[in-house]
């Protein structure tokens, strides 16, 4: 319990290292929770994918937190996925070697979600797991610096995040041709679609996160939580069976020729060429 006269900001990573991946600060009701790879831009490794996970169910868990706030230390909130390092285990198709048993799922796909509201902070590049991890969450707030790409299909793989379903769901043909296409589009666009709720000016993005999650957290939390369950129960049937397609194809997907060179191509900074084997 917080002492009379203490700090409202108790800094759990006060002064956040290389090895600090996810940095954890409360205040007040709000969990802020930092991706804290700025010199690899923010890519999520599996450090950070269970760091983060660890992190919603430490908000899911404890009675005084009620909502979230996840932003990106440094230039961008998130390259995407750190392929070299999370590749191989994504081929296995064991959620279990990715997500930890006592973590949430970020993303609502393959585990369970924090129950409690999650308010996302984007600026500079926010790719693939990225823009899943906005679709999954409540709120999304982005600087108008802030560029979006769903870029798996442009590596020879397919999102395992949800977009799959979501960003056709949610943004409609537009979704569809972002998720096929593996174009980029800017802050203005995301905002057009409603896959961000405001733009802010550049350095804002954070300070305007935590500000609409002191909205949502001053209202009654029992309630809150009732009714974003309520509002995941009406995709549940629609996220299964985008789920199922996932489960039965992605270890072909993974395993081809076409997965390879897309990766392979990544890291070589070249265009892929596939060959549709």
């Amino acid at each position: 319990m917080r002492q009379p006269g203490a700090p409202n900001i108790i800094r759990i990573m006060a002064h956040p290292t290389a090895d600090d991946v996810v940095t954890l600060d409360v205040d007040g009701p709000i969990l802020r929770i930092g991706v804290n790879r700025p010199d690899a831009n923010n890519l999520w490794n599996l450090e950070v994918i269970q760091g983060v996970s660890r992190a919603y169910r430490r908000l899911a868990d404890d009675v005084t937190l009620r909502v979230g706030v996840v932003f990106g230390h440094g230039r961008h909130f998130t390259a995407g996925l750190d392929l070299a390092s999370v590749a191989p285990l994504f081929a296995t198709g064991e959620v279990g070697a990715i997500l930890p048993e006592d973590g949430c799922d970020p993303w609502d796909f393959f585990g369970e979600p924090c129950p409690k509201p999650i308010v996302v902070a984007v600026h500079g590049s926010c790719n693939t797991l990225g823009i899943e991890l906005i679709l999954a969450s409540q709120i999304a707030v982005a600087s108008e610096d802030a560029r979006f790409a769903q870029l798996e299909v442009a590596r020879g793989i397919v999102p395992l995040g949800g977009a799959t379903f979501r960003l056709p769901g949610r943004l409609g043909l537009a979704g569809t041709r972002y998720l096929l296409g593996a174009e980029r589009f800017d802050a203005a666009t995301a905002l057009r679609l409603g896959l961000v709720s405001e733009l802010v000016p550049a350095g804002r993005h954070v300070e305007r996160a935590v500000a609409l999650a002191r909205v949502v957290a001053a209202n009654a939390p029992q309630a809150v939580c009732a009714a974003l369950a309520s509002a995941r129960a009406a995709e549940r049937a629609t996220r299964d069976a985008a789920r199922q397609v996932i489960v039965e194809t992605n270890a072909s997907i993974v395993s081809s020729a076409d997965a390879t060179e897309g990766v392979a191509a990544f890291l070589e900074r070249r265009p892929p060429v596939f060959r549709g084997a």
